[in-house]
Formats: structure tokens, sequence, C-alpha cells
């Protein structure tokens, strides 16, 4: 993944809405969610979530298809996987002892 897409990805999860539909679409696999029932599951209007899923689209987060006159939404994994491997890339100066352990408790800061 190149600097700028992940960018574009970033910039597109900065949102409380987009985050949660991101995250209700890779809870849903492969399956995906319609739009509708996204729409449902976080409260928000149908133009609302529209708009907000185009910005995921854009990114490359997920992608649609239409089903009749409905459109089903899945999280793009390999690009979910792109990103996390961007995020990570030389984790911890590249030691696989420590690589992406979790902070520890009790840190001096």
């Amino acid at each position: 993944m190149e600097t700028n897409q992940a960018i574009a990805a970033l910039t597109a999860l900065g949102h409380g809405t987009r985050l949660a539909a991101f995250r209700l679409l890779v809870e849903a696999g492969p399956d995906g969610r319609m739009a509708g029932e996204i729409a449902e599951s976080l409260a928000v209007p149908n133009a609302t979530l529209s708009f907000h899923l185009k910005e995921l689209l854009h990114a490359g987060l997920v992608q649609s298809e239409s089903v009749g006159r409905n459109v089903c939404y899945r999280a793009d994994y390999t690009a979910m996987n792109a990103l996390m491997a961007y995020l990570t890339h030389n984790c911890c100066a590249g030691s696989p002892d420590i690589r992406c352990a979790p902070a520890p408790t009790n840190s001096c800061c």
C-alpha cells in the first residue's frame, strides 16, 4: 500500500459513522450487509449513510454490489490487511520477539 492510499483509508475511517459502518461490515463477513440494514443498525438516515459508504468506497475499504433495487456492501479484507501491514511495517524495529507486543501496563509515562 502506498502512503496516499493509507492516508485516504485512515481519513475515511476517521469519522465515527464510517468507522462504525466499516466495523459492521467486517463483522458481517463475506456476505456483507444491505445498506438499509446498516442504516438501521447505526440509526442513521439512508441519505447520510449513503454519503459515508461512498467515502469508504472511494478509499477502497468496501465493495458494493447491486441486488435488485438494493445495494449490498462488503468490507474489502485485502485493503484492510494492506492498511494493517502498512501501519505495522517494521514494527518494533523488526525485532521478532517483541513484534507488535502490547504496551506494558505500568509505564513510566
